[in-house]
């Protein structure tokens, strides 16, 4: 598996497209690459539970880089065509250019993307750049310097964040989006300031409703801010205009300015799902892979693969797991029942957002 990460003669899969049970193809794969993170966010994980003596997955129970190389190698040949990294806080691998190296050298992915916090990101874009990374998605939920410490679980620093953020756009990483969960009675009184801070650049920032993901946020129905009373509050403030999607199953609403400052979005899965063109897998650290953000199980590929799994043998797996596929958790949400599911899910810090 080592050559699959090292050898310029990566092999190159025909990519079939692989159809879920609600008829919705394989297109996308999210990868987290360590359940570690620098921040300590209190939605995702409080301090009060991962402290210092907090243990997480020890080296031998994370995929190696081959192994994931492996999977993402599989997953291209089953339709796979945007792969994105994620965590925890990805920047903490030390050897990431090595791993973007050979998945960006994947035929048939045409879209390789990181999310970060950017803490860590300004002495690394360039590298990743130049290692085949094309952009980056930066975790920022306010610019007021109080509010996104808070929200950071007091580890973050607002100007190393806004320094690594400009790296990247040096760095040519764009287009950069900043994503901005809003939830009411914490930063939604900080959304139109960080609007302003980005608008005029090529950034786009993407308004997310605070959603019921892991069983660590004690999230109640009354924390969302729904996408149509920020999208009412952004107009007051700046006439907007709807932008057709980018392509087939984008979460984002899209907007720009009508005086041309720019482009926003508003990501809906509370009030608005779109499960029904969702195209996302997402994979584990530990090598489980989930058909779902809001899943309660997974599947082992981390055991077939270190017994000697095969691309094929890998590439039934997968398959299988696919089109057996038909999660629509959004679309069914109830306060009364994301309550209650909320005891069972997978971490969110697990398999990235």
């Amino acid at each position: 598996m080592t050559d699959r990460l090292v050898s310029d003669d990566v092999p190159e899969p025909v990519a079939q497209e692989t159809r879920d049970a609600l008829d919705r193809p394989l297109h996308d794969l999210r990868i987290s690459l360590l359940d570690r993170c620098n921040f300590r966010c209190p939605y995702c994980m409080p301090e009060t539970e991962f402290h210092e003596d907090y243990q997480f997955l020890s080296r031998s129970e994370r995929l190696t880089h081959a192994e994931i190389m492996l999977v993402a190698g599989v997953a291209a040949g089953l339709g796979v065509s945007k792969i994105r990294l994620t965590g925890g806080e990805p920047l903490l691998d030390k050897k990431l250019p090595q791993l973007v190296h050979g998945l960006a050298r994947l035929r048939g992915v045409d879209d390789l993307a990181l999310t970060t916090n950017a803490m860590l990101l300004a002495p690394a874009a360039a590298e990743l750049a130049d290692a085949g990374l094309q952009r980056v998605t930066v975790s920022l939920d306010s610019v007021d310097e109080q509010v996104f410490r808070t929200m950071s679980g007091g580890r973050g620093d607002l100007e190393t964040v806004l320094r690594g953020i400009e790296a990247a756009e040096r760095a040519g990483l764009s287009p950069i989006k900043i994503n901005v969960v809003v939830e009411r009675g914490v930063n939604d009184h900080t959304v139109l300031d960080l609007l302003e801070h980005f608008r005029g650049t090529d950034h786009i920032v993407r308004l997310i409703e605070y959603m019921d993901v892991g069983n660590r946020n004690g999230w109640r129905m009354n924390q969302v801010v729904p996408s149509k009373e920020l999208l009412t509050l952004v107009q007051q403030r700046w006439p907007l205009r709807p932008l057709d999607r980018n392509y087939a199953g984008e979460v984002a609403r899209r907007y720009d300015y009508v005086d041309g400052q720019g482009e926003i979005g508003f990501i809906s899965s509370v009030t608005e799902p779109f499960c029904g063109s969702c195209s996302r897998a997402r994979l584990s650290s530990d090598g489980m892979l989930y058909t779902c953000l809001f899943a309660t199980q997974g599947t082992d590929l981390r055991e077939p693969i270190r017994n000697g799994a095969d691309d094929d043998e890998l590439g039934d797996i997968l398959s299988r797991i696919w089109l057996q596929r038909a999660d629509r958790y959004s679309e069914l949400r109830r306060p009364d029942v994301a309550e209650h599911h909320a005891l069972s899910k997978v971490e969110m810090y697990r398999i990235g957002g």
